[in-house]
């Protein structure tokens, strides 16, 4: 795990930062870790179906768009570079 070291913590926010942790039962190096990740961790963990139907529904695409991939098709021609 990465180390984190935060210099110049005005007193008053390390006062804060200690009776909260007291209030959850924790050490303040505890405290400061379970702030950064609700701050910073997702929510909920995200799914990739969900995020690939997402970004389908912002690029604006459509079930049609969809029927292309089914179809046989002839396969490319390879590029020649003579």
């Amino acid at each position: 795990m990465a180390v984190l070291t935060v210099r110049n913590v005005p007193d008053e926010v390390h006062r804060a930062l200690r009776a909260r942790a007291a209030m959850n039962g924790r050490s303040t190096e505890a405290e400061v870790r379970e702030i950064l990740k609700s701050v910073v961790g997702p929510q909920q963990r995200i799914r990739m179906g969900d995020a690939l139907a997402e970004l389908g529904r912002q690029s604006g695409l459509v079930n049609d768009d969809f029927a292309v991939l089914g179809q046989r098709q002839a396969p490319a021609e390879p590029l020649r570079f003579e």
